[in-house]
């Protein structure tokens, strides 16, 4: 038993180290930022050409943190002119829309630069500077549309019109009276898509989102909403700022300082740039199809994301699994005698219930919203990104598999606990040398399920912006413009992989099983099994 207990030790403290080590990593590369006097720059890096991701450098590119990207852009290159006036190195932290603003309040990042109007909702949260930019809103849509040619808000009567989820642009749709609001989208991406494939009749943006697209699709039309009649819409949410945290008034006053030095006719020609720049459909050659350029140009992301996958899945599952194997003993212990103990235990018993349940009942995604964006809000402690993706993977599986380890430990004979006890053994020597190699092994196929589950369960953590495989996907399929092929590429990768563990594990529970040809002795005298007897006829 000592052994056992010792391997246990062992194991558990090379896991710790794990996260300790990720932990100290996190805090000396934040250290490191914070002595070289860097500027981070929340921004989705997925709307060009206000910004977005791109393999290399090239066109004064800055790099993403905890990636081997890019991002450039409009917005890029707003943020490098202000970084070089407070003579900071800009690092962009991708973020997905949704979860700008939390990380601008839970410190995160310095600034919002991302195309973002000053709303007045969004002014209750966070302080924007000066405007440096103004748009027209529009509706994208086909020019074989019905709808290409309105000239009215009327006009767009039973349209199938969208926008971006949390912006200005899904509320104006409201106004055009008699047009069906489908349900928002996360990004522009998806939007180009679903008019493509004609799910939607076209989707509210900026006029810049239509000279972007158009670049690449000569097929879409924008109609003008601000030149029709009866379209209302206020100063500040047609204009675009860049968020600061509230309490922040150098850092404002600065950035603010800092765009009065940029002339309109300089916006222009950044922005120009910009549109020249963006990620272009069509650039295979006729000697290369599109998986091949796309290998070429994305490989190396592709890698990173399939790597972080499997270390995400790998780790999470491994530490989950010692959760569970804890929580799991700890809640099928027997019932003290004493009142103390048994008081004790039942407050321990109710308290891990409540983690099982609290885990178990609520999405993994709203999970790392709260524990990514809330730990930094309320403790101020700024986890790493895949600190905090292994945290939650790792908690979260957990709380499954202490129930699938009670379950194992309950589902064991009773034939076993009581044959144990007429050996005069412990509870815990019982559990360590009799129950739980048994409960475990029954246990191995939902283990491996839930690992399974992990891998393909990771692709929610693009929620606080992981680089795992499908954020990955999702990053290629807004550049390259291809967005089913890409898709279907991830989804490919996804099954391999799946397929691949599940062998291996299947490989696994059989070599447990040993051997079923097998004889048994008894008094002296041999039992065979049936193919013995049948050979022996």
């Amino acid at each position: 038993m000592k052994s056992r207990f010792r391997w246990m030790a062992v194991i558990m403290s090379v896991l710790l180290s794990l996260f300790i080590g990720f932990s100290l990593s996190s805090n000396q590369t934040q250290a490191a930022k914070k002595d070289s006097g860097t500027l981070k720059i929340g921004m989705e890096a997925n709307y060009p050409p206000y910004n977005w991701t791109q393999p290399t450098k090239a066109n004064g590119a800055v790099p993403i943190d905890g990636s081997n990207s890019y991002a450039n852009g409009y917005d890029v290159q707003i943020a490098k002119i202000i970084g070089k006036r407070l003579h900071k190195k800009v690092i962009v932290e991708k973020t997905q829309w949704d979860g700008l603003l939390p990380a601008l309040t839970s410190g995160k990042i310095n600034l919002i630069i991302a195309g973002m109007s000053p709303t007045a909702e969004r002014r209750k949260a966070i302080n924007f500077s000066e405007p440096y930019r103004k748009s027209t809103f529009v509706v994208i849509t086909n020019k074989a549309s019905k709808y290409s040619n309105a000239k009215k808000l009327t006009d767009f009567k039973g349209a199938k019109l969208t926008a971006q989820q949390g912006t200005l642009h899904y509320d104006l749709i409201k106004q055009l009276k008699g047009a069906k609001r489908e349900p928002a989208m996360r990004d522009f991406s998806a939007m180009r898509q679903s008019l493509a494939s004609g799910t939607i009749d076209g989707y509210v943006a900026e006029d810049i989102e239509f000279e972007s697209y158009h670049n690449v699709n000569p097929n879409i039309i924008a109609v003008n909403l601000n030149k029709m009649a009866g379209f209302k819409v206020d100063h500040d949410d047609s204009v675009t700022s860049i968020g600061v945290k509230k309490g922040n008034t150098k850092l404002l006053n600065e950035v603010n300082a800092t765009l009065r030095t940029i002339s309109n006719k300089k916006r222009d020609q950044l922005m120009s740039q910009a549109i020249k720049e963006q990620p272009k459909a069509g650039n295979e050659t006729k000697k290369e199809n599109w998986l091949v350029t796309t290998w070429k140009q994305y490989g190396g992301m592709i890698m990173s994301g399939i790597g972080m996958t499997l270390l995400l899945a790998l780790v999470g599952t491994i530490v989950g699994f010692f959760i569970g194997l804890l929580v799991g003993i700890i809640r099928t212990i027997p019932t003290p005698t004493t009142r103390g103990k048994r008081w004790t235990l039942n407050v321990v018993k109710w308290l891990l219930s409540v983690y099982v349940e609290i885990f178990r009942g609520t999405p993994m995604m709203v999970q790392a919203a709260v524990i990514y964006y809330g730990i930094a809000q309320f403790w101020h402690l700024n986890l790493n990104r895949t600190v905090a993706a292994l945290i939650i993977v790792s908690i979260n599986t957990g709380a499954y598999l202490a129930e699938v380890i009670r379950g194992g430990i309950i589902s064991t004979p009773e034939g076993q606990f009581e044959a144990a006890s007429a050996l005069g053994m412990t509870h815990n020597q019982r559990m360590w040398h009799i129950i739980l190699p048994q409960a475990i092994r029954n246990c191995l196929p939902s283990i491996t399920n839930e690992f399974i589950v992990n891998i393909k369960d990771t692709s929610v953590l693009s929620i606080i912006s992981v680089s795992e495989l499908f954020f990955v996907g999702t990053t290629i399929a807004s550049q390259s413009f291809k967005f089913f092929p890409t898709y279907l590429m991830i989804s490919a990768i996804y099954l391999i992989l799946t397929f691949t563990i599940t062998r291996i594990f299947n490989f696994i529970e059989k070599r447990l099983e040993g051997n079923k040809n097998y004889n048994l002795m008894a008094n002296q005298v041999q039992v065979g099994t049936p193919k013995d007897a049948e050979a022996n006829n």
